[in-house]
């Protein structure tokens, strides 16, 4: 019997033995498959080899950290603390960031009838963080993204394009093309370029700032906690004794570590932020709420007053729920306070909430993956959309039914709004910064032939408002003396060569009240052959629905996309445009 009793344990213990020698440990001292790690480590091991050069001389190979829990390089701080992560926040190890769940439903802008409906309106959008999360997912993780993270706009307005700088006394000047599909044979593409005023210095506001900023134990990692602090030193070597920073931290619970420190003062500010360490819940609405009491604190009407929320996005603690996150800010940002939203991490990212708050937030919305991103964004991103110089942006775009027979947006999903908001001063829209560009694309049928007499809409002398609209039976309101009304746009005309009216809203930055101007295309606009901007822009739109399946892609490839990125790649200063074609080929490879 006890013979027998031996054999069994000495079995189990050989069993043992073998199990452990065909796991090894990761950084983080977990036992893993090492057959995992074997072909993980060789994956992407030639990301960046070839060609880094040609585009970015400085380009360090960060890129490949990406998510990987890499342990910290020495001297960083943040590690002292990781083992007093919460169970809620630890579930996720940010490795696989397929543990994201499923895609939603994905949302389209469909084909519309100019006969039926000929005016289309939507809010401006300047966010750029689809792409980058797009791009970590293709080059460190070696996968398609998910469909529903791939906003074509986002995708397109990621890059620079050369459009002319406004004229005196206008907050941005307007481009507009139309060109063959490159898509479809039966098809036109249009495209409307925007781009802000470049401020002199002795324009740009003082700044009144609010680092807010996520050190929770999902924080953790170089490429979390680790990639922020060395994002936000940048941010304050920018800036000068007559702007201010605080510093607000929240995990369990939220904390006040800087009030208000003037920004010559950079070896205090730097050393708060070096002294940052992950561990603990995420108390993210706690944070936010103490953020905005900061920062309403210390406003400054002269001021660019805004909070720059920095996080993975991952809130547990608290209010929890995006719409009552959004209620808030959207109460707050009428104080005068924007939100800019900086995202880091994957696992257990969470980009819709994110986009979802920057919007309601009057901000904007980055998502940084490698330092070579975060150079990106805090040395030129970042500094221009923090000086808005047009609020409330709105574009409305009025198809000619005897030129255009049929149209759709292309991208904006969730920024499409109704016609009669276009008017509507009380509703919200995007923000332009100083120097920012914004391009949008419809695809259009042309009309097989012209119609006989065009059909315009009737429009009142006065468009009404909600606050001029009078109940049935009842006067008009009188305006009171001093008070402003909305401009008035004229009424839709269109001459015999117009094809579209391109109408836009905006408000100063420190005013309530819209202004109007317009803008039209005619055949002038057409083009042979697209423009050096149309062509690339075109073609990352194109990789975009791609990258979507859409069910209008038609003919699109991405042999097209190369193509025609590679023969419009100008000047590509900063070798992100050289990037773009790497992008295509690594989601051409994964697609087959």
């Amino acid at each position: 019997m006890k013979k027998s009793v031996i054999s069994v344990l000495f079995v189990v213990l050989l069993l043992f033995v073998a199990s452990c020698g065909s796991a090894s440990k990761n950084a983080d001292g977990d036992i893993v498959d090492s057959d995992y790690y074997d072909a993980a480590d060789t994956e992407d091991s030639g990301y960046y080899e070839n060609g880094d050069a040609e585009y970015d001389p400085g380009y360090n190979g960060e890129y490949d950290s990406g998510d990987t829990g890499a342990p910290y390089e020495p001297g960083d701080s943040v590690d002292s603390d990781a083992g007093d992560w919460e169970t809620n926040d630890s579930e996720y190890d940010g490795t696989n960031p397929t543990e994201q769940p499923e895609p939603g439903d994905l949302i389209e802008n469909e084909w519309v009838e100019t006969k039926v409906e000929n005016t289309s309106t939507f809010s401006i959008d300047v966010d750029t963080a689809s792409y980058t999360l797009i791009r970590n997912y293709l080059m460190t993780y070696n996968q398609l993204p998910p469909k529903d993270r791939v906003r074509i706009e986002e995708m397109v307005n990621y890059f620079e394009y050369d459009y002319p700088q406004p004229e005196e006394g206008k907050p941005f000047s307007v481009t507009m093309e139309m060109a063959d599909s490159p898509w479809r044979s039966d098809t036109k593409l249009v495209m409307f370029g925007l781009q802000g005023k470049q401020l002199a210095a002795n324009e740009i506001p003082v700044q009144n700032l609010v680092f807010l900023i996520d050190v929770s134990g999902s924080m953790y990692g170089a490429d979390r906690l680790g990639l922020l602090k060395k994002s936000f030193k940048k941010l304050v070597e920018k800036l000068n004794e007559n702007d201010k920073v605080s510093i607000v931290t929240y995990a369990g619970s939220a904390g006040v570590v800087l009030d208000s420190v003037s920004g010559d003062k950079k070896e205090t500010i730097i050393s708060a932020i070096d002294n940052l360490e992950a561990g603990g819940s995420t108390a993210g609405a706690e944070g936010i709420q103490t953020a905005y009491e900061l920062a309403e604190k210390n406003y400054s009407k002269d001021a660019n007053n805004r909070i720059i929320l920095a996080t993975d996005g991952d809130f547990n603690v608290g209010i929890s729920d995006t719409d009552e996150l959004v209620a808030y800010i959207e109460t707050e940002r009428n104080k005068g306070i924007y939100l800019t939203i900086l995202g880091f991490g994957m696992g257990n990212y969470q980009d819709d909430r994110m986009e979802q708050l920057s919007n309601a937030g009057n901000g904007n919305y980055f998502y940084i993956d490698s330092e070579r991103e975060s150079d990106k964004v805090f040395t030129v991103n970042l500094m221009g959309t923090m000086f808005t110089i047009a609020k409330d942006v709105k574009l409305q775009v009025v198809f000619n039914p005897a030129k255009i027979a049929k149209y759709r947006l292309i991208g904006y999903e969730n920024r499409v709004m109704a016609n009669e908001d276009f008017n509507d001063d009380t509703k919200d829209a995007g923000e332009i910064g100083a120097g920012h560009r914004v391009t949008a694309f419809y695809e259009v049928f042309l009309a097989e032939k012209p119609a006989e007499t065009p059909e315009t809409p009737e429009t009142p002398e006065t468009p009404e408002t909600p606050e001029t609209d009078p109940e049935e039976g009842e006067e008009p309101a009188e305006p009171a003396p001093d008070e402003e009304e909305p401009a008035v746009e004229p009424a839709d005309e269109f001459g015999e060569d117009d094809f579209i009216i391109l109408k836009m809203r905006y408000k100063e930055p420190d005013e309530d009240i819209s202004k109007y101007m317009d803008t039209v295309m005619t055949s002038a606009n057409i083009l042979a052959e697209m423009s050096q901007n149309m062509g690339f822009a075109s073609s990352v739109a194109e990789f975009g629905m791609l990258l979507r399946d859409s069910k209008f892609k038609a003919d699109s490839s991405f042999d097209a996309v190369l193509t025609r990125a590679k023969a419009n790649i100008g000047k590509d200063t900063l070798g992100f445009r050289g990037e773009f074609l790497e992008i295509v080929e690594r989601a051409k490879t994964l697609s087959k």
